[in-house]
């Protein structure tokens, strides 16, 4: 990991002290059309899966080979326990047709495998949009309420732990046996006004192999209106197995509150290999939830906090008390 990656990591952990919340959304809240991973959880209770199915091409131009690719992702997401809280399985599975011209006779063969299969989970770990809430709106002022603030720029952060199950001979991995091994990311997302959403990822993948990888994704979405949205992605990642800059961009559609479906393309601008191929997925979710839970603040706020509520308590108990002794006295004296 470069130092620049270590400095960027460290700084978004120190976002982690704070209130601490989560948000569930009346609609699907899903990490496609992209492939980074939002801060946010689905929610308690609630059940997602999310798919899709990509064909391309890639050329290498050292290798002078050309491949056919078909591929499926796939997602299963589920909250519980807490609303900041979700466990997934996140994988895909790829089929290339090979034709290799680099003999005098061209020859064609096939690879397949799983390219990831990564069971994990996700905790919120900062929610500055709960103390939005909390705050409430300037009530007189629309135009405050709907400008940009520089309390914008500070973003709700998520950590992701997960470990990664590979095959054994597999193609798209740099392990000839089958391993377990870890995968980190740190999540941050911006919700701007305007229907614009900023979500960054930076990456630590199977670290303890001879060949950790590195990386980043970056994803600007926009909705236009409340059932449509494009977005633009930059993923790029780096070992000593593979390394390449991706860039996507495609658009999704709201079918109703629990259904999704996009479209995308993939590309990339070097020639060992060449990328492009096209993406079209769907999510639906089984929504179970019933009601919001929030974690209560943390730090000398939060003990501040307890202590009050405490003594509100005693308080109540107390004038209960007095309240249940004078008519308790008052009866009495009215006897004969």
């Amino acid at each position: 990991m470069t130092r620049f990656t270590s400095l960027l990591f460290s700084a978004l952990l120190l976002f982690s002290v704070g209130t601490l919340s989560a948000q569930y959304t009346d609609m699907i809240n899903t990490n496609r059309p992209g492939v980074s991973q939002g801060a946010f959880s689905v929610g308690k209770n609630v059940l997602q899966f999310e798919s899709g199915i990509s064909y391309g091409k890639e050329k290498h131009r050292l290798l002078s080979t050309e491949a056919n690719i078909w591929a499926i992702d796939y997602s299963v997401r589920y909250g519980f326990w807490r609303e900041e809280l979700e466990v997934s399985l996140i994988g895909s599975f790829q089929r290339n047709s090979i034709t290799d011209t680099r003999a005098a006779v061209t020859v064609e063969y096939t690879q397949s495998n799983f390219r990831s299969n990564t069971l994990g989970a996700k905790y919120l770990v900062y929610d500055p949009y709960r103390k939005m809430e909390e705050k409430g709106p300037n009530l007189y002022s629309w135009k405050k309420n709907n400008k940009w603030q520089w309390a914008d720029l500070i973003p709700a952060v998520s950590v992701y732990a997960g470990a990664n199950f590979d095959f054994a001979d597999n193609p798209f991995t740099p392990e000839q046996e089958s391993t377990i091994s870890p995968k980190v990311v740190v999540s941050t997302q911006n919700n701007w006004i305007g229907g614009f959403v900023l979500v960054t990822n930076l990456i630590a993948d199977r670290v303890t192999t001879d060949f950790p990888t590195y990386g980043y994704i970056v994803t600007l979405t926009h909705a236009t209106n409340d059932y449509f949205s494009i977005f633009v992605e930059n993923q790029g990642f780096k070992s000593d197995f593979y390394a390449d800059q991706l860039f996507r961009g495609g658009a999704a559609a709201l079918i109703n509150e629990n259904l999704h479906v996009d479209a995308s393309i993939t590309l990339n601008f070097k020639d060992t290999p060449s990328v492009f191929y096209g993406r079209i997925g769907v999510a639906y979710r089984f929504d179970m939830h019933d009601q919001d839970e929030y974690i209560e603040e943390k730090g000398k706020k939060g003990r501040e906090k307890k202590k009050a509520e405490k003594g509100g308590k005693r308080k109540k108990k107390k004038d209960r008390k007095r309240r249940d002794n004078f008519i308790e006295d008052e009866g009495e004296g009215g006897g004969i």
